[in-house]
């Protein structure tokens, strides 16, 4: 996979960082959020999903390039955009039991900033104007409507159905149209004019829906859409209310890398971890168990060390990676290596906090704020 030179993850001293640890390279992250905001066009048609990172200062730095739109899927991570200075924030998520409640009180504690949710069904859009007249009647909440990409984890088909839903936000009290998400982040396809073709069908369909609904005489104010094998395909498209909402490429990693070499992110991301044992030859036991990368990927394919020659994964378990490198020579007891995670995503939610190295130095140690499923709220 493409990396930066190996001098980019350079530290020059790694006494006081804890491991196994999350480290961020600002310069690369940096890299990331500019070439995000190059690919989209224009900072208003960037809605970067914060799923990736957690983290206010992350936010901030969005803000500061004029992204003011983003998204999110827990409560904890909207209170932290909110909290962090985002004054639009899309909780991609169709909203059910207690965190209906939860979404009337985040509204109550910022009343400036602007929510919106998913529905995909009548019974999300009754639920949500039973809440939004109750607890605050003189307020509205801008709902998208969810639809099925292809990708058959949530949403609804595009078609009449679909039509009715959206005249059924359009008539409710409390509740206003924002717009379509369309989320297509099963098209992974390798090779990208594959990738294109699959993304464009999508599209496709999803104009001609959106068309219908105009004629109708609906708003559509605008459309959330893209992963991240899709974003810079769909930013190509110059839709005036298109919003590009990936999430990965913030932080980038291994797996995002692989799949989609043409894309100009680099890994900002890393564990840094420690030889704890030596149990024979040509082995090496870490202490990045799989509570400290994203355990979602499979045995074997978790993790990536830059600076070992190749290496095979012999055992993975809570607090331990045994692996054989024909490197091993080259660690002694308490040596660190630096480890790219497969899946960048859910590494921010299994640490408290990651070290941030600037110039080979630490810079400062950024929480992952919304790791938790409640901050206050």
């Amino acid at each position: 996979m493409p990396y930066p030179e190996l001098s980019d993850y350079c530290i020059k001293d790694v006494t006081g960082i804890l491991s196994p640890g999350v480290l961020i390279f600002k310069h690369l992250l940096e890299h990331n959020i500019d070439e995000m905001v190059r690919i989209a066009g224009r900072p208003e048609q960037l809605r970067p999903h914060c799923k990736t990172h957690k983290c206010r200062e992350i936010v901030r730095m969005f803000l500061e390039r004029g992204v003011l739109n983003h998204k999110c899927a827990t409560i904890a991570e909207a209170e932290m955009l909110a909290g962090a200075g985002a004054t639009n924030v899309m909780i991609a998520y169709q909203m059910v039991g207690p965190n209906l409640d939860r979404l009337g009180r985040l509204m109550h504690q910022f009343p400036t900033v602007e929510f919106s949710v998913l529905v995909d069904c009548p019974a999300g859009v009754s639920l949500l104007s039973n809440l939004v007249t109750e607890v605050s009647p003189d307020r509205s909440i801008g709902v998208f409507l969810d639809l099925n990409s292809g990708m058959q984890r949530t949403g609804i088909a595009p078609g009449q159905r679909a039509i009715e839903l959206y005249e059924m936000i359009a008539a409710g009290d409390g509740v206003r149209p924002s717009g379509l998400h369309w989320y297509d982040g099963h098209h992974r396809q390798p090779d990208l004019s594959e990738r294109r073709t699959a993304v464009e069908v999508g599209w496709q369909g999803l104009t001609h829906f959106r068309d219908q609904l105009l004629l109708s005489g609906l708003e559509v104010p605008n459309v959330v859409a893209a992963g991240t094998g899709s974003f810079p395909i769909l930013a190509e498209l110059g839709e005036p209310n298109l919003q590009l909402s990936p999430g990965t490429t913030t932080f980038h990693d291994d797996d995002m890398a692989t799949r989609f070499p043409e894309l100009n992110f680099f890994p900002a991301q890393a564990i840094l971890t420690r030889v704890i044992s030596r149990p024979q030859h040509g082995s090496l036991t870490l202490d990045v168990g799989h509570k400290a990368c994203a355990a979602d990927q499979p045995f074997g394919q978790r993790l990536s060390f830059p600076q070992l020659s190749s290496f095979n994964e012999v055992i993975h378990s809570e607090e331990h990676l045994v692996i054989e490198t024909p490197d091993a020579n080259q660690f002694r007891i308490g040596d660190h290596l630096i480890a790219f995670s497969r899946h960048a995503c859910p590494v921010s939610a299994v640490h408290q906090f990651a070290t941030v190295i600037e110039d080979g130095n630490v810079f400062d140690r950024w929480e992952m704020v919304a790791r938790d499923r409640m901050i206050t709220i």
